[in-house]
Protein backbone atom coordinates (compact mmCIF):
# COMPACT_ATOMS: atom_id res chain seq x y z
CA UNK A 1 0.00 0.00 0.00
CA UNK A 2 1.45 3.31 -1.00
CA UNK A 3 1.05 6.17 1.47
CA UNK A 4 -1.03 9.48 0.20
CA UNK A 5 1.13 12.59 0.80
CA UNK A 6 0.77 15.63 1.24
CA UNK A 7 2.46 17.29 -1.27
CA UNK A 8 1.43 18.39 -4.35
CA UNK A 9 2.56 19.99 -7.93
CA UNK A 10 3.08 23.82 -8.47
CA UNK A 11 3.81 25.93 -11.29
CA UNK A 12 5.75 29.04 -10.97
CA UNK A 13 5.42 32.06 -13.11
CA UNK A 14 7.52 34.96 -13.79
CA UNK A 15 6.38 38.21 -12.34
CA UNK A 16 8.26 40.44 -14.41
CA UNK A 17 8.01 38.66 -18.07
CA UNK A 18 4.38 40.51 -18.54
CA UNK A 19 6.22 43.75 -17.97
CA UNK A 20 9.11 43.43 -20.11
CA UNK A 21 6.80 42.90 -23.56
CA UNK A 22 8.71 40.02 -24.84
CA UNK A 23 7.90 37.01 -26.75
CA UNK A 24 7.41 33.80 -24.64
CA UNK A 25 6.60 32.60 -20.69
CA UNK A 26 9.32 31.83 -17.29
CA UNK A 27 7.60 29.12 -15.71
CA UNK A 28 8.98 26.45 -13.54
CA UNK A 29 7.49 23.18 -11.86
CA UNK A 30 8.23 22.20 -8.81
CA UNK A 31 6.13 20.16 -5.24
CA UNK A 32 5.45 21.67 -2.23
CA UNK A 33 3.75 20.50 1.28
CA UNK A 34 0.44 21.57 1.14
CA UNK A 35 0.45 20.84 5.19
CA UNK A 36 3.30 23.37 5.91
CA UNK A 37 2.82 25.96 3.49
CA UNK A 38 -0.95 26.08 2.42
CA UNK A 39 -0.20 29.79 0.77
CA UNK A 40 1.04 30.35 -2.56
CA UNK A 41 4.58 30.67 -2.89
CA UNK A 42 7.72 33.13 -3.82
CA UNK A 43 10.79 32.12 -4.95
CA UNK A 44 13.94 33.67 -6.81
CA UNK A 45 14.28 31.64 -9.64
CA UNK A 46 16.57 32.42 -13.22
CA UNK A 47 14.49 33.64 -16.22
CA UNK A 48 16.53 32.67 -19.56
CA UNK A 49 14.91 35.24 -21.60
CA UNK A 50 15.58 38.13 -19.50
CA UNK A 51 18.97 37.20 -18.18
CA UNK A 52 18.54 37.58 -14.70
CA UNK A 53 17.36 36.69 -11.16
CA UNK A 54 13.47 37.19 -10.94
CA UNK A 55 10.47 36.22 -8.41
CA UNK A 56 8.52 33.53 -9.55
CA UNK A 57 4.76 33.41 -8.11
CA UNK A 58 2.74 30.56 -7.95
CA UNK A 59 -0.44 30.42 -10.29
CA UNK A 60 -3.06 27.56 -10.31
Amino acid sequence: MAKRGNRVQVILECTEHKDSGKPGTSRYITTKNKRNTPDRIELKKYNPILRKMTVHKEIK
